[in-house]
């Protein structure tokens, strides 16, 4: 009789489900999916974001406008082209730079110019 409980107990222990698989993530292919949906909306997504700025900066730009090159050179839009522009950026100074390469185009009003001061 003991062996015959004891023998019913060891098959229903081992019928009973194991409690970790269901969890929450479900499946196991869940976590994966969910890295990647995270890591979408954390590293990509801004991303994106930076670079569509950037295009419409470089699509706005016009003649006198001040701006920041990448290299950190200050200067003033003199003339714009398809892919590049004219950037003033000292007396009698123009330097031809690929307009991509605009980092900011700053306010007028922000800069001060030398006769001013």
């Amino acid at each position: 009789m003991i062996n015959i409980s004891l023998e019913n107990s060891l098959l229903l222990a081992q019928a009973a489900p194991a409690g970790g698989q269901g969890g929450i993530l479900g499946s196991p292919m869940m976590l994966p999916i969910l890295m990647i949906v995270v890591m979408y909306f954390v590293i990509f997504r801004p991303q994106q974001k930076r670079m569509k700025e950037h295009r419409l900066l470089i699509a706005g730009v016009k003649v006198g406008d001040h701006v920041i090159m990448e290299g950190g050179e200050h200067g003033i839009i003199t003339s714009v082209k398809d892919r590049t522009a004219m950037v003033k950026i000292a007396d009698n100074v123009k330097v031809e730079y690929e307009r991509s390469k605009i980092a900011a185009v700053t306010k007028k009003s922000e800069v001060v110019e030398a006769t001013e001061a």
